[in-house]
């Protein structure tokens, strides 16, 4: 059996409320899901890291815009996250969008 580790307290957390809607971590909205995102990617190190509950379109325009390695080396915090000016226009677009209206491409497939 895997050990299990305990959550720092310094990581957001993960939709803690039965019955409310998770928030991303990203754009701050209620959202229907949110998937886990490696503040540092695993590749690079991250994967007994920080994490960050982001929902699927934030997720999906953080790799993106962002390398793994910018990720890991200058956007490790949800806060210089949140500040990358790469994610800016995005980040002001999104914050306008309602949740319903936004699809995962993925799932079309």
């Amino acid at each position: 059996m895997a050990k299990q580790r305990d959550r720092p307290t310094s990581w957001p957390a993960s939709n803690s409320f039965p019955g409310s809607k998770p928030q991303c971590g990203l754009c701050e909205r209620a959202v229907q899901a949110t998937s886990r995102h490696h503040l540092v990617p695993r590749e690079e190190g991250g994967k007994h890291g920080p994490v960050v509950d982001l929902c699927q379109p934030c997720h999906s325009s953080v790799h993106r815009f962002l390398s793994n390695r910018d990720l890991a080396r200058r956007y490790a915090s949800v806060e210089a996250l949140r500040a990358a000016e790469e994610l800016q226009t995005y980040l002001r677009w999104i914050r306008k969008q309602r949740v319903e209206r936004i699809s995962n491409r993925r799932s079309q497939r």
